[in-house]
């Protein structure tokens, strides 16, 4: 059981055919086929199958697929973990961030960071709250800047920063608002402030007209154009709230505090401690317990 022969299964896993799998991982499609083939026969059981032109997972492969994607992930880790011990400043550092953080947060944080540590090799992964989870219980990531770590994952907060949030919309939807009429510009599903937004209007009995934007830029581009509210972090706005484009709606039990946190896994590379002691330093940030 080879890296090589679950990278391939994961891919073609992630994918869904042995084409795609072959381009992300810049093999020959024969070879991915040879591999999964072969871990297939390793495993014991058919662990794919056809589905028209493409492939899907059997019930065994499905089974099989998180916990390979959690060795992969754990390898992956442990040569970090070996590189940091051997020179933590020459190591690897691998960082998930919701896009709100990855925005707002990260640009600064890894400005400084690498003018201290310019031989740290970093790797970013930006994605919704589910995704950036999910790699962090995984070990695909050995630092998760996101909002509160959900029930299940294995986590330790390791420091926190404020972050408010506020329902923001163009002076002329504000000026208008009512909660269970006006439309409200969300997330899509997986996006911790999507849960947030949709939590709050059921507590509040409200169910407005919604209109689902791809991205946290999309959406905020959405409310300053005037397509209706958004819950957003106030980080998020701040220029469009000083030019006027945008004004904080006055919705009732707003704003909400929802701080940042910055997440490890049980256990911590030696270069990701060197990032975790910088990241406590930065304006804002307090830690919530030793690295």
């Amino acid at each position: 059981m080879t890296e090589a022969r679950l990278r391939s299964f994961t891919a073609v896993a992630d994918t869904g055919s042995v084409r795609a799998a072959a381009q992300r991982l810049y093999v020959t499609e024969s070879a991915v086929s040879a591999a999964v083939a072969a871990l297939a026969r390793e495993v014991g059981v058919p662990l794919v199958e056809r589905d028209g032109r493409g492939l899907r997972l059997t019930p065994a492969g499905a089974a099989y697929a998180s916990y390979a994607r959690r060795v992969l992930g754990l390898l992956e880790q442990g040569r970090a973990a070996a590189r940091g011990a051997a020179d933590p400043a020459r190591g690897s550092l691998r960082l998930a961030a919701v896009t709100t953080a990855a925005d707002q947060l990260l640009p600064g944080l890894l400005a400084s960071f690498r003018a201290r540590l310019p031989d740290v090799e970093v790797a970013v992964e930006v994605g919704p709250s589910r995704q950036v989870w999910g790699s962090l219980a995984d070990h695909r990531a050995d630092l998760v800047l996101a909002g509160r770590p959900p029930a299940g994952v294995p986590a330790r907060v390791l420091a926190r920063r404020p972050n408010e949030l506020v329902v923001v919309g163009s002076p002329a939807v504000a000026a208008g608002f009512a909660l269970g009429a006006t439309a409200w510009v969300m997330r899509e599903p997986g996006s911790g402030t999507r849960a947030t937004a949709e939590a709050y209007l059921a507590d509040r009995d409200a169910a407005p007209p919604r209109l689902v934007l791809g991205s946290n830029g999309a959406v905020i581009a959405g409310a300053a154009a005037g397509l209706g509210v958004a819950l957003v972090s106030r980080d998020a706005v701040g220029a469009e709230l000083a030019d006027g484009r945008l004004v904080v709606v006055d919705a009732p039990g707003m704003p909400l505090q929802r701080p940042w946190h910055a997440v490890a896994g049980p256990s911590l590379t030696p270069t990701a401690r060197l990032f975790v002691r910088h990241l406590v330093d930065a304006p804002g940030w307090t830690p919530a317990e030793g690295p």
